[in-house]
């Protein structure tokens, strides 16, 4: 069974630190490990070439991506997007976080700008995010990401389209909502004048 730390009560939130330098983080746990780039491919099923580019800083990983390498090293997600090292985890009956207004860790892959709410608590069961989808086109993905997670997005502002590799392109609008197995890779981008926003779920 999973166990977690400590919750603080924040009254402004984790703010993220721009000067954190992911592929550097990233770098610097491989080395720790003494892992080749084949070895942490193997570890985080991301490509070597992917995790190379990530460390040259060439590719600003999606969330997804993150995910799948922190689960790799044995990490909590945001500490791949934070100066605060690891803590270790503590056995707890509950636990609490709040992210008031214009909080959170920021993190943008330049076709999403992402918000991880609650980013106090770690070894969340599930992660909630406020992202605004600044991608106009597939193809300023530079790759569909995939994961073994389930997700829930919430669309609450603009227009969404879901697009998936098995399906058809899907529009959402304001109050429209998906669940979906994120293994099949899917990408989002806005339809309309204004990026669009959303809330949306990670299962951990």
């Amino acid at each position: 069974m999973k166990t977690r730390p400590a919750a603080a009560h924040l009254d402004n939130g984790d703010a993220a630190d721009p000067s954190v330098n992911v592929g550097a983080k990233l770098y610097a746990l491989r080395k720790e490990r003494g892992w080749t780039l084949q070895e942490a491919a193997r570890a985080t099923t991301v490509s070597a070439s992917t995790l190379s580019k990530v460390e040259r800083n060439e590719l600003s990983p999606t969330i997804a991506t993150i995910q799948r390498i922190s689960r790799g090293f044995g990490i909590d997600l945001l500490s791949l997007l934070s100066e605060t090292e690891e803590t270790p985890a503590l056995a707890l009956s509950g636990c609490r976080s709040i992210s008031r207004a214009g909080s959170g860790s920021a993190h943008s892959t330049g076709t999403c700008d992402n918000t991880l709410l609650c980013a106090d608590l770690k070894h969340k069961r599930m992660v909630p995010i406020h992202t605004r989808v600044i991608a106009r086109s597939v193809d300023e993905y530079k790759a569909w990401p995939n994961n073994d997670a389930d997700i829930f997005v919430y669309v609450l502002k603009g227009t969404v389209v879901i697009h998936s590799q098995i399906y058809e392109p899907l529009t959402l609008n304001e109050g429209d909502s998906i669940y979906y197995d994120a293994s099949g890779g899917y990408v989002w981008t806005s339809e309309g004048p204004e990026p669009a926003e959303v809330i949306w779920v990670i299962s951990n």
